[in-house]
């Protein structure tokens, strides 16, 4: 007799099950640089972001100041080192909120629809028929700039965003058995609503979070460009690209770093955010 040789199926690797993707790995690294250099700035910026040298006014990216120095001499890679810090801070304040008060509400809109989904839906005719930077711009104008007036703003507005996405998904999650299960069992709306449909309804507002904290930082660059939201001497993206507004002919480099650092931050957000939504979805 001979034996029959059998092949046995290839067993995968733990770590390929495991694999991330790619998004998520790039973005997860810069992610974690921009963490690193906004939690510890002294560590990697040689100078004092608000130490006049008046000597060095305006001088070109060398190796005593990699990216140069502005009008009153400061150097623009300390200055921009220990803007993470700021932005980074603006990117989680201006979200946060929005994010909790809008799962809040949606989850109960898309619960109770009815009269109250109608009245949700005028609220957000209301505020979605005007543009957003604008609405915070009118909020801002009237209570006055700062950082503070301006998480103030884009949480009065930017509430309506998340509510509408979790209200929607907690629409298609309470039509499903199990919420109908809890309801045959006694379950109260509200054990229903965050025990059961709001953790499988809130996918969509974490991955849209990821995309709105570039978006705010984004936002607070504009404003503090416009004078209203961080204020100089303030490090801040937008208020360096604003100081150096008037040397773009003869000394680039006091906004283009700066705006690189924008550009450089808000792609690991968007990448992150890319990355979560694939794994929650192959997950799913």
């Amino acid at each position: 007799m001979t034996a029959i040789a059998t092949e046995t199926p290839a067993r995968k690797s733990p770590f390929r099950r495991a694999a991330l993707p790619r998004t998520l790995i790039y973005g997860g690294i810069i992610l974690a640089l921009s963490l690193l250099l906004a939690f510890f700035p002294t560590l990697f910026a040689p100078y004092d972001p608000g130490a006049f040298d008046y000597n060095a006014l305006l001088k070109g990216p060398s190796l005593a100041h990699p990216f140069g120095t502005d009008s009153f001499g400061r150097d623009v890679f300390s200055r921009v080192i220990h803007a993470y810090t700021v932005n980074m801070q603006i990117a989680v304040f201006a979200t946060i909120g929005p994010f909790i008060i809008g799962t809040l509400i949606g989850a109960w809109v898309g619960y109770a629809e009815g009269i109250v989904e109608a009245i949700f839906g005028r609220i957000v005719d209301a505020v979605v028929t005007f543009p957003f930077l604008v609405l915070v711009i009118a909020v801002v104008s009237v209570l006055g700039p700062g950082l503070g007036n301006m998480y103030f703003a884009i949480g009065v507005v930017g509430w309506v965003f998340y509510a509408r996405l979790v209200a929607a998904e907690i629409k298609v999650q309470k039509r499903l058995d199990y919420a109908d299960a809890g309801r045959v069992m006694g379950y109260t709306p509200t054990r229903i609503i965050f025990r059961h449909l709001l953790p499988n309804a809130i996918t969509p507002a974490v991955v849209y979070w990821m995309t709105d904290m570039a978006l705010a930082i984004l936002l607070g660059s504009s404003l503090g460009y416009l004078g209203l939201g961080a204020q100089p001497p303030t490090a801040e993206w937008g208020v360096q690209i604003a100081d150096g507004k008037n040397y773009m002919n003869t000394a680039w480099w006091i906004s283009v770093f700066p705006g690189f650092a924008i550009v450089l931050t808000g792609l690991g957000f968007s990448l992150a955010g890319d990355g979560v939504a694939e794994l929650l979805r192959v997950r799913r």
